[in-house]
């Protein structure tokens, strides 16, 4: 079973640079998506159909343009959840979830902290999401959590953690919150793998920062421990670039 997730800043533009070859070559069974800046009715679906993804679910934001969560899925699920039914989580487009047979895929954009209100928002939505997910997993105990988290966990995981310490995405009460909720039963199945340093999944626009791996490892796929005898392989996939971001892949049995 090999599980993507990619935030493609916007699906369409993605899309434009190729982003359908390439998923026909990666040919994972489902794929999170995040940041699709579109309604399904502005997305070509026929030809996710035409390459095997016959089963795709959108769920976008209230506002247009903006945020969103997809995924798509060659394998039927026995039941897909639009959100969280937690309203100032859900106005935004950024859980989506498909259940089948003993595990779960849910696709998941956490908010940036862009300015201060922006920041108060995302440390709300932060702890409301650890509340959700750990309710969740009473019924839905093998999950497995893709997306765009918007925070580096580790030094490691950043480029400049000096220089950055003091920035949204590397403060320490985010680095908290995602320590405690991996530690909650999670496993970062990039990580699990792979000790290494320089492995990002994000990096600006500016200043050549991807040419120059300058970049920030803020995309996970995070497992439930009760499927961390199933992991066979996790990695980075840096060489697809339709986005600002790559995707990032998990392989389980």
């Amino acid at each position: 079973m090999r599980i993507i997730s990619y935030n493609v800043n916007g699906i369409r533009a993605a899309i434009s640079k190729g982003f359908i070859e390439w998923l026909k070559a990666a040919n994972p069974d489902v794929i999170c998506l995040q940041e699709i800046k579109a309604m399904q009715e502005q997305v070509p679906v026929a030809e996710f159909e035409n390459i095997g993804y016959k089963y795709h679910y959108w769920f976008s934001a209230q506002k247009k343009g903006y945020s969103g969560v997809a995924v798509l899925s060659k394998i039927k699920p026995n039941n897909v959840v639009f959100g969280t039914g937690i309203p100032h989580m859900d106005f935004e487009g950024r859980n989506l979830r498909l259940d089948f047979d003993d595990f779960s895929v849910m696709s998941l954009y956490l908010p940036s902290g862009t300015n201060l209100a922006r920041l108060d928002h995302k440390f709300m939505y932060m702890k409301d999401f650890h509340d959700y997910v750990h309710e969740l997993r009473n019924e839905v105990p093998n999950l497995i959590i893709g997306g765009d988290y918007n925070i580096c966990h580790e030094p490691i995981d950043i480029h400049d953690p000096i220089r950055n310490k003091n920035v949204s995405g590397f403060l320490p009460e985010e680095r908290a919150w995602l320590d405690v909720f991996i530690n909650n039963g999670f496993i970062d199945s990039f990580r699990h793998f792979n000790k290494d340093p320089h492995n990002y999944t994000w990096w600006s626009y500016r200043a050549g920062a991807r040419g120059n791996n300058k970049g920030w490892r803020i995309d996970y796929l995070l497992v439930t421990k009760s499927i961390e005898d199933r992991l066979t392989r996790a990695v980075i996939l840096p060489d697809a670039k339709h986005s600002d971001h790559c995707p990032v892949l998990v392989e389980i049995d």
